[in-house]
C-alpha cells in the first residue's frame, strides 16, 4: 500500500509540476497569455505541496526519485500535449531514470 501511494503521489506531482511548467510555457512562449502563466503558477506551487505527502520522510531522497518521474513523465507530456515523438535513446534514457526511482525509493534498506 505504501509503494502504491507513493507512485500514485509521483504522478499527481508530475501532473502538477510538467503541467504547470508547460502552461507557463504556452503564456510565455505560445503567446497565450498571463491567465495561462498564472495557472502554471499556481500549478507548480500545488507540486510543492504534494511532494511533501510522500511517506518517506527525506527530502533528497524524495527529490532525487522524482527526478526519474520528472524525467520520464516531461516526454510523456510532450507526446501527447505536443505531438513530441521521443527516439529510442529518449525512451532509453527515461527507463534508466524510472529504474533510479525504482532503487532510489523501494530499495531494500539495512536497518
Amino acid at each position: 500500500m505504501t509503494i502504491a501511494r507513493s507512485l500514485l503521489l509521483f504522478l499527481v506531482a508530475a501532473v502538477f509540476e510538467i503541467g504547470g511548467a508547460w502552461l507557463v510555457w504556452q503564456g510565455l512562449r505560445e503567446h497565450r497569455g498571463w491567465l495561462w502563466i498564472g495557472a502554471g503558477v499556481l500549478a507548480l506551487g500545488a507540486y510543492g505541496f504534494v511532494a511533501t505527502l510522500q511517506p518517506d520522510a527525506n527530502f533528497g531522497r524524495i527529490l532525487a526519485a522524482y527526478g526519474g518521474v520528472f524525467v520520464a513523465g516531461s516526454l510523456a507530456w510532450g507526446m501527447v500535449a505536443d505531438g513530441f515523438r521521443p527516439d529510442r535513446w529518449d525512451v532509453i534514457g527515461a527507463l534508466v531514470c524510472l529504474a533510479g526511482v525504482g532503487l532510489i525509493m523501494y530499495g531494500p534498506r539495512g536497518g
